[in-house]
Order: C-alpha cells, then sequence, then structure tokens
C-alpha cells in the first residue's frame, strides 16, 4: 500500500510542478489577487462558490480570508454562497439546482465586488450562471477550473487553470493556490511585512 501512497504523492507534485511553471497561472493569481484587494480596500467583497469538493475549497478559503492566514489582521469581508442551507434548498426547490449561486448573486452581488468561481471542470451549470450574471452586474469574475478550463474561460476576467484531466490533483492544486491568493490579498491590503510584524 506505501507504493499507492508515493504514487499519488508523486502525481500530485507533478502537477503542482506544472503550475509551478506556468507563469499565465502565476500571473493570473497575482492580479487576480490585486484586484481583490483593491475591491475590498473599497468596502466591496469577495463571493465564492462551487460545488462538492470546491464547495468546501469555498467555505476553507473564506474562513480565511474572514478570520486570517498569515497573521492578526482586520477581518477581510468574503462570503461562500455554498453554506445558507435554506437559501439553497428554497433555491433548489424553487428554480432549480442550476440557480443556486446566480440567486445569490442576483441578491448580495454589487457593481465593483468580486466573485470567485471553482469547477474542477469548468463546466458547473450553476457557477456559469452565477459568472454570467457577475459580467451583467460589472462583478469582477476569477475561475479556477481544471483540465481545458471549460465553459468558464471567457467568463472570466481571470483564469486560473490547472493542467490536469484528474480532479483530485485539480482540487489538490487549487487550494495551494487558493492560499497564496490569500496570502497576497493580505499583503496588498496590509502591506508585504505585516505578517513578519506580528
Amino acid at each position: 500500500m506505501k507504493h499507492i501512497v508515493r504514487e499519488q504523492l508523486a502525481n500530485s507534485v507533478a502537477v503542482m510542478q506544472q503550475v509551478m511553471e506556468e507563469d499565465s497561472i502565476l500571473s493570473a493569481v497575482a492580479e487576480a489577487a490585486e484586484v481583490t484587494a483593491k475591491a475590498m480596500m473599497s468596502g466591496r467583497k469577495l463571493m465564492v462558490a462551487g460545488n462538492g469538493g470546491s464547495a468546501a475549497d469555498a467555505q476553507h478559503l473564506v474562513a480565511e480570508f474572514v478570520v486570517r492566514l498569515m497573521a492578526d489582521r482586520p477581518a477581510l469581508r468574503a462570503i461562500a454562497l455554498t453554506t445558507d442551507s435554506s437559501i439553497l434548498t428554497a433555491t433548489g426547490n424553487d428554480y432549480g439546482y442550476d440557480h443556486l449561486f446566480e440567486r445569490q448573486i442576483e441578491a448580495l452581488g454589487q457593481e465593483g465586488d468580486v466573485f470567485l468561481g471553482i469547477s474542477t471542470s469548468g463546466n458547473s451549470t450553476n457557477v456559469l450562471r452565477a459568472l454570467e450574471l457577475c459580467r451583467k452586474k460589472k462583478i469582477t469574475t476569477i475561475g479556477f477550473s481544471g483540465k481545458t478550463g471549460g465553459k468558464m474561460v471567457p467568463l472570466c476576467d481571470y483564469n486560473v487553470v490547472i493542467p490536469s484531466s484528474v480532479t483530485q490533483h485539480i482540487q489538490e492544486s487549487h487550494l495551494a493556490l487558493e492560499h497564496i491568493y490569500c496570502m497576497l490579498v493580505e499583503q496588498c491590503c496590509f502591506g508585504a511585512d505585516f505578517a513578519k510584524a506580528k
């Protein structure tokens, strides 16, 4: 069984190595962080959504923004659109699962906000509908996807497309980059040396 553990770790590391060498991915993460920080410093917010493991990522990432990642600092305005069971079930029941995130953006989204959609395939209909509405409402869009990026690519201002077709390895790279994205936003908002000073 140990050889399976070693093999899977090696596969994950190989994908992350590809990510590290892909300048377009690194640039997208850095630029998305700068835009997000600017929005937050202007009183706007980050909204994040995804399905399944990507929903867990959305909640994990938002927790880092609201609580902290690197060091003590003021809370940053972020919300996961995956957590309110009453909204999710009412929307799913009354309008259909495809409208879960779109409906919440209709209620909560404002011009100048940022929406980060996570979909390993890039083709999750409820994420796509949310991205389409964001474009209409002048909300900046960030896509974390995999494979070819799917239908999300033209709907996103910033695309982070993991070069893998294996869902678990896409998610592993997503989480690493989500942490870095949050770290960069913190640095933009509070200064590059704020973590060292605490």
